[in-house]
C-alpha cells in the first residue's frame, strides 16, 4: 500500500520543479539588450534675432594735456566739468628763462646780420672781402633766425588750449605750481579734455558671431544709470581682426549725446542684432555634450553612434545653434552621453515635443 502511493505523491513534486526551471529559463537574459533613446532631427532655419552682449561708451576724443616746455602755471582758465571750445584759453604758463633766451638770440641774430650786411657792402670793391667770408656770415645769420624761430614756438607753448569741442574731466595743477614735460608715463596730466557730445560704444562680439556685423547697423542698449530705457548706437568701425585670447572682435558704435545723459566709462548691454546669411543647423541644448576636450553631439546612423565634433553657437529659442559636419535631417540622441564610443548600436525612438515618445 505504501509503495503504491509514493509515486502519486513524487509525480505533482516534478512536474512543479520542471515548469519552475521553464520560467526560470524563460526570465533569464541570453544576450545584454540593446540600449534605447529618444532622438531628434536637425532642424535648418535661417536665424535672424538678438544677443545681448556687454558694451563699455568710451569718449569720441579724449588727450591728456602736458606742458612742452618747463614753467610755472601763471592762471588756469578752467576747472573739472568746465565746458570747452576748440581753440579756447585754458591755462597760461610763464617761463622767464625761456624769455633770456630769445632775447638773447634776438641779440645775436642783430649782431650777426649786421657783420654780414658790412661784408656785402665790402664785396662790392673787388679783392676786399673773400667770397668765404660772407657765405660764413650768411650761414651764422641764418642759423640765429632758426634759433630764434624755436625759441617763439617754444614760448607760444606757454599759452594751452583746448584742442576740440570737450569736457575737462580732469585738472591736476594750481596757480603757481612748477609744471614741465611728463618724466614717465605715470606723471598724471596738467588737464584731461574729452569729447562727450559724440560718443564710441565699444563691443566685443563673440567669433561665431562676427559674420552678421554691418556697418551703418543700428543697436539699442541700456545703461543702469537709466534703467527701463533704451539709448541707440550706429555700428561705423570694425576691427576686421580677432583677439585670440577672447576670441571676439572689437566693434564700435558711435552714439549721439548731445543731451549729455550718458558719460564716459558706462556699462552698456547691448541687443546686438544677428543674422546670418545661410540657415543654421538647431538641435536641443540637451544634445550637445561639452567636455574639457571638444563639445559634440551623438549622432544616429543605421544604429550605431557617430561622435560628430560641433562648435556651440547662440540659442533660439529652445533650440540651440550648433557648426560642424552635421546636416539638416540627421537623427542625434535628444540627450547626448559621454558613456557613449563611435560605433556603439543603439535602439532609437522618435521623440515628440509634448515629452512622449513614438
Amino acid at each position: 500500500m505504501k509503495w503504491t502511493l509514493l509515486p502519486l505523491i513524487l509525480l505533482p513534486l516534478v512536474a512543479c520543479e520542471q515548469n519552475a526551471e521553464k520560467s526560470a529559463s524563460a526570465s533569464a537574459p541570453g544576450r545584454p539588450a540593446t540600449p534605447s533613446y529618444e532622438v531628434v532631427a536637425v532642424e535648418a532655419r535661417t536665424i535672424e534675432t538678438t544677443s545681448r552682449l556687454p558694451g563699455e561708451l568710451l569718449p569720441y576724443e579724449a588727450v591728456a594735456i602736458y606742458p612742452r616746455v618747463s614753467g610755472f602755471v601763471e592762471a588756469i582758465r578752467v576747472d573739472r566739468g568746465s565746458v570747452v571750445k576748440s581753440g579756447q584759453l585754458m591755462a597760461r604758463l610763464t617761463a622767464p628763462e625761456l624769455a633770456s633766451q630769445r632775447a638773447e638770440a634776438e641779440s645775436k641774430l642783430n649782431g650777426d646780420r649786421s657783420t654780414y650786411d658790412r661784408l656785402k657792402a665790402a664785396s662790392d670793391t673787388p679783392g676786399a672781402v673773400a667770397q668765404h667770408d660772407i657765405e660764413v656770415a650768411e650761414a651764422a645769420v641764418k642759423s640765429d633766425q632758426s634759433r630764434v624761430r624755436a625759441l617763439k614756438a617754444l614760448e607760444d607753448y606757454l599759452v594751452v588750449r583746448a584742442p576740440f569741442d570737450g569736457v575737462v574731466t580732469e585738472r591736476n595743477v594750481h596757480p603757481g605750481a612748477l609744471v614741465g614735460p611728463p618724466a614717465s608715463p605715470s606723471t598724471p596730466p596738467m588737464l584731461r579734455v574729452e569729447q562727450v557730445g559724440l560718443l564710441r560704444l565699444t563691443v566685443a562680439v563673440p567669433e561665431s558671431d562676427v559674420g552678421s556685423i554691418a556697418e551703418g547697423a543700428k543697436a539699442n542698449f541700456t545703461v543702469r544709470t537709466w534703467p527701463g530705457q533704451k539709448f541707440e548706437g550706429t555700428i561705423r568701425r570694425i576691427s576686421r581682426s580677432v583677439d585670440p585670447r577672447t576670441r571676439t572682435m572689437a566693434v564700435e558704435l558711435d552714439v549721439d549725446n548731445a543731451a549729455k545723459r550718458l558719460a564716459p566709462g558706462m556699462y552698456a548691454e547691448v541687443v546686438w542684432p544677428i543674422k546670418r546669411e545661410k540657415p543654421s543647423l538647431l538641435v536641443p541644448p540637451s544634445a550637445v555634450v561639452q567636455t574639457t576636450e571638444r563639445t559634440f553631439v551623438d549622432r544616429v546612423r543605421d544604429g550605431s553612434v557617430d561622435v560628430v565634433t560641433v562648435q556651440r553657437g547662440i540659442g533660439v529659442g529652445d533650440k540651440v545653434e550648433v557648426f560642424g559636419a552635421l546636416a539638416a535631417g540627421d537623427q542625434v540622441l535628444r540627450r547626448g552621453s559621454e558613456e557613449l564610443r563611435a560605433g556603439a548600436k543603439v535602439q532609437t525612438r522618435p521623440w515628440t515635443p509634448d515629452g512622449a515618445s513614438k
